[in-house]
């Protein structure tokens, strides 16, 4: 337990690294999708961005966060017994990261110009990950339940 502030500190960066992906990569998909009109060369630029937000962002802020998540619950197993709330916590979780795995679907699509999603559509889809992460912090925090 003497490491267990410096995982959970771990664990925080790393979760607001995932989090600045999950807010900002519908965004660019708006872009993409919106602004297309605009010439290969704004698009290049787009994409570029969409994947090295992805993958060099996203992915391993999602995985530092899983590992240390895991890792602190590993160190704490006592936490299952202290409500329901970290179980509540782990799906709002589990859902966050499906929606991580279909921003990467989404990526794929607009580079293979078979996306037939709306600007619009990104513009709802990108409050998923901020209605999980009120469920989140309120779970951790205050407990609840």
């Amino acid at each position: 337990m003497e490491y267990y502030s410096w995982i959970l500190s771990f664990h925080v960066m790393s979760v607001l690294s995932w989090m600045a992906m999950l807010f900002y990569m519908p965004r660019l998909f708006v872009y993409h999708i919106e602004h297309s009109s605009n010439g290969k060369a704004f698009t290049d630029v787009i994409e570029i961005q969409e994947r090295k937000l992805y993958n060099m962002i996203g992915l391993p802020a999602m995985w530092a966060s899983l590992i240390s998540g895991l890792w602190m619950i590993y160190l704490n197993p006592a936490m299952f017994d202290s409500g329901l709330w970290l179980y509540i916590k782990l799906v709002a979780i589990t859902l966050m990261i499906a929606y991580n795995f279909t921003l990467g679907y989404y990526r794929k699509k607009l580079l293979n110009g078979k996306c037939v999603k709306s600007g619009k559509f990104f513009r709802a889809y990108n409050e998923v990950p901020t209605i999980l992460m009120i469920v989140i912090v309120i779970m951790v925090v205050i407990k609840p339940i």
